[in-house]
Parts: structure tokens; C-alpha cells; sequence
């Protein structure tokens, strides 16, 4: 049975006392060696969750816990030792003049030994495929290599929660399915639990569990399969449904027996087989 690791309970912030509330009420619960993906319209409030979760903000209403301690202004040190976060524009998060001196500042902070830091440097480098970077001023990096030393520096600090907002957001379709697998990869070596936050829909399908946001509220809570299979009321709320899905519809629509909800295209040729087969 998996452990508890991040639990929001009755949560709910508001930037100023004049503004709406941005979130209201959500509770869930996230486990170790987790894939969440969070989705909303943008205002839902999903990049609220994500800094509140590494104590950027603090909620007006409610608690929230990660790895068993309260996020306060006490506790906000212990908690970002457990939760690393990769933003939509890495040069935000750049600070070394090399990429090797940015993935070493966060462990400098930590007092983190000389040895160790030069051996994590080295693997987190490995993991993300920059190790041949080490030496190269991060301006002279392109956007994917760039997300990757940003993940490198955020794995160097041995979080049990990898926070993705947006990261590839900024990203082309080849180098975004690049990031993605260099962090399912990451994910499962570290044992992470990772939450998505994301626009991108083959993101959405990767993870184990879908939180669905919609004006400051969780909508729905489910796999993939069984968010992706409220097609219409996704869309009632400002959200788009995978091509594979709309394609699946008009399938159905037009005779052909489809038995499965299709994440992707390998699942409805195996379905639309499987049918031909049976007939």
C-alpha cells in the first residue's frame, strides 16, 4: 500500500481580500511514486496548487501536509527539501555561470558535502542526458536543454516530489515528448512522485491520475481514461479532449464497434483489430 505524501485538506486561497477566491475547498491526496497530471481552464487554479505545495503561498482556509509536516512559514525549509519545482521559462530558474554551477547551487545552500555534490552533479547530469554540458554558460543552451539542466539542478536536491508547472509549455512537440521521457525515466531510477501541470493532452495521458480543476474547484478526480470519456463535459468547462478520443467518436458514430475508451493510437488500432477480428 503507498504512502501518503501530499494532502491538501479544505484548502482555499485568495491573493487579496478584495479578489475572488482562486481556490475553494479541495482536498486530495497525492502517494509516493505517484503520476499525477492536474488540468483546468486557465484561473482554475492549478498553479496556485503547485506553489502552495512548495510553500511559495499559504492558504487562507485549510491545511496542507507534505510527507507528514504541516506547510507553514516554520516548516517552509524541511518542506522544499522534499519538493523540487521546474517552471514553464528555465532561465527563470538559472543562476550559475556554467550549467555544472547551477546544478550545484541548490546543494550549496544545503551545506551538502564537496564529494557528494560533485557525484550528484554528475548523475542528475546522466539522468537528463547533459552531462556533455557541464562546462557550457546555460545561455548557449537550447529551450529543451535548458528544461533539462532545470530538472537536473531540482533532482540534485534528492526531492520525493517533482513538480512540473507548465515546463514544456514553451517546448515543440518533438522536445516536449523528449522531456517527458527523460522524466518517466528519472522518475522511476528516483522513485519520485511527480505532478504535471499541463495544457498538453499527451502529457495528461501519461499519468496515473487526472485532477480536474474548473474555477477554483476539483470537477473530477479519475485515470485518464475515465476523465478523457466525459468528452462533452469537458468541453462544457473550456477543455479539449484528445484527437484519438474525437477520432474514437466519430468511429462509434459511424457503425464500427469500439469496446475501449483509446488513450493513444497504438490502443485504437489494437481495438479496431481486435473488432475486425472478432467479425
Amino acid at each position: 500500500m503507498r504512502t501518503k505524501l501530499i494532502e491538501f485538506r479544505n484548502v482555499s486561497f485568495r491573493y487579496t481580500e478584495d479578489l475572488p477566491w482562486v481556490l475553494r475547498n479541495c482536498t486530495f491526496e497525492i502517494y509516493e511514486n505517484e503520476e499525477v497530471a492536474i488540468i483546468g481552464h486557465n484561473g482554475s487554479g492549478k498553479s496556485t496548487i503547485a506553489k502552495l505545495m512548495n510553500g511559495l503561498l499559504f492558504p487562507q482556509e485549510g491545511t496542507i501536509f507534505i510527507n507528514g509536516k504541516q506547510v507553514t512559514e516554520d516548516s517552509i525549509w524541511e518542506i522544499r527539501k522534499d519538493v523540487g519545482m521546474v517552471f514553464q521559462n528555465p532561465d527563470n530558474q538559472f543562476v550559475g555561470t556554467t550549467v555544472q554551477d547551477d546544478v550545484a547551487f541548490g546543494m550549496e545552500n544545503r551545506g551538502i558535502p564537496r564529494p557528494e555534490m560533485v557525484k550528484r552533479i554528475n548523475e542528475t547530469l546522466s539522468a537528463v542526458g547533459m552531462l556533455d554540458y557541464l562546462m557550457t554558460e546555460p545561455h548557449k543552451l537550447s529551450g529543451g536543454q535548458k528544461q533539462r539542466v532545470a530538472i537536473a539542478s531540482v533532482l540534485a536536491i534528492s526531492p520525493q516530489v517533482l513538480i512540473l508547472d507548465e515546463a514544456t509549455a514553451m517546448l515543440d512537440p518533438k522536445g516536449r515528448t523528449e522531456i517527458m521521457d527523460t522524466i518517466s525515466s528519472v522518475q522511476e531510477k528516483h522513485q519520485l512522485s511527480l505532478i504535471t501541470i499541463t495544457h498538453d493532452l499527451q502529457e495528461v495521458v501519461r499519468a496515473e491520475r487526472v485532477i480536474v480543476m474548473n474555477e477554483g474547484e476539483i470537477w473530477d478526480e479519475a485515470s485518464p481514461r475515465e476523465v478523457f470519456a466525459q468528452k462533452d463535459e469537458l468541453r462544457k468547462i473550456g477543455l479539449d479532449v484528445p484527437f484519438i478520443a474525437i477520432l474514437s467518436d466519430a468511429l462509434v458514430k459511424s457503425g464500427v464497434s469500439i469496446t475501449n475508451e483509446p488513450l493513444n493510437q497504438v490502443e485504437l488500432l489494437e481495438d479496431l483489430w481486435t473488432s475486425h477480428s472478432k467479425t
